[in-house]
């Protein structure tokens, strides 16, 4: 066999493959070379990743897929989760693994990446089972800051609609190790149960049994390596991003209330700060409910006291003109009155009528309408004039009748 010569003096030899033992495990130089590719093969314009991620973890049993579908309905997704496992389940990653190598960081954050660019991922997405060991972390970091530097880049150009600002969630689902374990073996009683009767009658498709559904010790192990491994990964970026943790342990409808709870919409968080700013001057509806009760009690007793005429009026003219049209859609719960009094041309008595509606229980709103309506004719000319006169119609609704409902 001949030897191979010597490279040329100066040259450097190429690199043996390192084994898996000696994989990179610098985010830095596992990130950049993925990151310039991307911009290679798909140009910088179309690095368009979603707008919201939302990192979920939970300890086994937590409910997982239980409550994936309703976080995306909590959050207005419509696309699948990414799910790490299937993603490193492809023809492309089997390769790997049939050619005796182990499936690295590299590999995860460079599918991963070229997935989350897909259209259907725009507004958001779930990715389940992403970041577990710390440089894939580092990487999650790395990459929200260049999305942070594209959002910034193409803000007030014709393509910023598609680089908005960029929000992390951290949502983890939690349950102690003796509730984990309990319902893993839980799960194993059920599947078992479904597998023997699916192998008795035929009809139906096996459940995939897993062997630490079956055995105290593989479920209390499996709970342990998820605490020191995906809640570590996850608990490391509490003070970047948003975090959730979510007691899991409860009933389905007190786990799906705190996940509204969580995450309850906040503006500041979601919308780019350039819009946030124009619109924070504004009241919240929550903020101006908060004593709306007592500013109403207090506004009706001032109208008592510093305009008792026009007050009494306003309350005559309901009693006796409104409220009788209003009775008789008691069944439908919406009503609509028009008046010409002379009385709502003061402002202070339309402010009376809806804040008396209100204290009643009622909703009540008054639009102010003008109608020409024809005074003169010149018959020399045929020249019509006409006169304004003010309508005001006050819509009233209120809870109807339950005749016949449903």
């Amino acid at each position: 066999m001949t030897p191979t010569p010597p490279p040329p003096a100066g040259v450097n030899p190429p690199p043996l493959p390192l084994p898996h033992d000696l994989e990179i495990k610098d985010a830095q130089i596992i990130f950049e070379p993925i990151w310039a590719d991307l911009e290679e093969s798909h140009g910088r314009d179309k690095l368009r990743f979603p707008k919201e991620i939302i990192l979920l973890g939970g300890a086994p049993g937590a409910g997982k897929g239980t409550n994936t579908s309703f976080i995306s309905a909590a959050r207005g997704l419509t696309c699948a989760p990414v799910v790490m496992s299937s993603l490193l389940d492809t023809p492309e990653m089997k390769k790997i693994k049939d050619a005796g190598a182990m499936i690295g960081d590299r590999e995860v954050l460079s599918i991963l990446l070229r997935q989350l660019l897909k259209p259907e991922y725009r507004d958001g997405v779930i990715l389940d089972g992403f970041p577990r060991t710390h440089v894939q972390v580092e990487c999650l970091k790395m990459l929200y800051g260049k999305m942070i530097q594209l959002w910034r880049e193409f803000h007030g150009t014709s393509l910023g609609i598609h680089f908005r600002q960029p929000v992390v969630h951290i949502v983890v689902l939690f349950v102690d190790e003796k509730e984990s374990v309990a319902r893993q073996l839980k799960r194993g009683r059920e599947v078992k149960a479904h597998n023997t009767e699916v192998r008795h009658s035929g009809p139906g498709r096996l459940w995939e049994e897993r062997a630490t559904d079956f055995d105290d010790a593989l479920a209390a192990r499996r709970y342990r390596v998820f605490k020191e491994q995906t809640w570590d990964a996850l608990l490391s970026l509490k003070d970047i991003f948003h975090y959730h943790l979510i007691n899991a342990e409860g009933t389905i409808a007190e786990v799906e209330a705190d996940i509204v709870k969580e995450f309850d919409y906040q503006s500041s968080l979601e919308l780019d700060p350039r819009t946030y700013d124009q619109l924070r001057t504004l009241p919240l509806a929550s903020e101006i409910i908060v004593h709306a009760r007592q500013e109403l009690v207090k506004r009706l007793d001032g109208y008592a006291l510093t305009h008792p005429k026009i007050f009494g009026r306003v309350v005559a003219l309901i009693e006796n003109k409104i409220m009788p049209i209003v009775l008789r859609h008691a069944i439908s719960g919406h009503s609509h009155i028009n008046s010409e009094d002379p009385l709502f041309d003061e402002p202070l008595a339309l402010a009376m009528l809806i804040d008396i509606f209100s204290e009643r229980g009622y909703h009540a709103v008054v639009d102010i309408m003008r109608v020409d309506v024809p005074d003169t004719i010149d018959l020399k000319t045929g020249k019509v004039t006409c006169r304004q006169k003010k309508v005001y119609r006050t819509m009233v609704r209120f809870r109807g009748s339950e005749i016949r409902r449903g």
